[in-house]
């Protein structure tokens, strides 16, 4: 059979049996004489054609500058094809069977610069010592405890907002972390951290929570915490559209890493149970590396 009536029976399976639409039909179309003209084009057909035939023609797409997304889904059409021919015996092997499947980089972390957390942290400390009425007062030391902890622990916002005062180990230097499935780890704090934490619990009234509010949960909203925060960016001279609590989440790894740090620390730290998801951060340990070997290789213009 040509590869046009392979095609054609394919799409009639489609439509009969599993009921696609007339777009993704035609979606499909394309996207296999596409990949059809790319085997003939290599004198193959679509009956024989390798594993490597399959892998070339998504480098073909990545040099033409298709998105990886777009090559996921051509490569998804392709491999029902390929499973389609194998199920009705037209062919005996899924040349895609072992082919992974293009993925997109994931986007680098927005980072706030060291100097820039440091004006954050300046400025929420200056406004808890400004003279204010009571409310506004605890308000400050709040917003400044929630800062101080998220950038010493790398705490997701969640965590953080619903801590709940045990979870504060008795000289307030560590603290327990509930994190996804309810798997606990236990973070070290920096002492302005802790003496931030102690100086905020004399101001609380007897409760389970370390950040208690009115709300149905009985702990402050991200919401509000994320607001609070824009708030402060702006009063610290700071874009607001660049902070929220996961930018410093971001910071408080893209930092460890750039002073030294193990990437396995930072994963423990930060609760990924995937060292995978901790990678993304490496970037910085990139641009440390480059600049080490400018900095100490014995042929680069600085060591001389």
């Amino acid at each position: 059979m040509s590869g046009d009536h392979l095609i054609g029976a394919f799409l009639e399976m489609m439509s009969a049996e599993r009921g696609a639409a007339k777009n993704t039909i035609e979606a499909y179309r394309r996207d296999l004489v596409d990949y059809a003209g790319f085997a003939k084009a290599h004198k193959q057909t679509l009956l024989t054609l390798p594993r490597e035939t399959v892998t070339a023609y998504l480098d073909d797409l990545r040099t033409q500058g298709l998105s990886a997304s777009s090559s996921a889904r051509r490569l998804s059409a392709i491999r029902q094809f390929h499973r389609f021919l194998c199920a009705d015996n037209l062919r005996e092997d899924d040349p895609t069977r072992i082919v992974a499947s293009p993925k997109s980089r994931r986007a680098l972390p927005k980072v706030l610069s060291v100097a820039e957390v440091d004006k954050l942290l300046a400025t929420a400390e200056a406004e808890t010592n400004a003279t204010a009425s009571p409310q506004k007062q605890a308000a400050a030391l709040r917003l400044y405890l929630l800062l101080e902890l998220l950038y010493a622990t790398g705490m997701r916002v969640s965590e953080l907002v619903s801590l709940k005062r045990s979870a504060v180990m008795r000289d307030a230097s560590f603290i327990t972390v509930t994190g996804k499935g309810n798997k606990e780890r236990v973070v070290p704090v920096n002492d302005r951290a802790r003496d931030a934490i102690r100086a905020y619990l004399k101001t609380l009234e007897p409760g389970q929570y370390l950040f208690p509010a009115t709300g149905a949960e009985g702990y402050l909203s991200r919401q509000v915490f994320a607001r609070d925060l824009k708030s402060l960016a702006g009063r610290a001279g700071i874009s607001s559209a660049r902070v929220a609590p996961h930018v410093l989440r971001h910071a408080f790894a893209s930092h460890l890493l750039g002073g030294g740090a193990d990437l396995r620390v930072v994963q423990m730290l930060l609760g990924h149970a995937d060292i995978s998801t901790t990678q993304i951060y490496t970037h910085v340990l990139d641009e440390k590396l480059r600049s080490l070997v400018e900095q100490h290789h014995p042929l680069s213009d600085s060591a001389k």
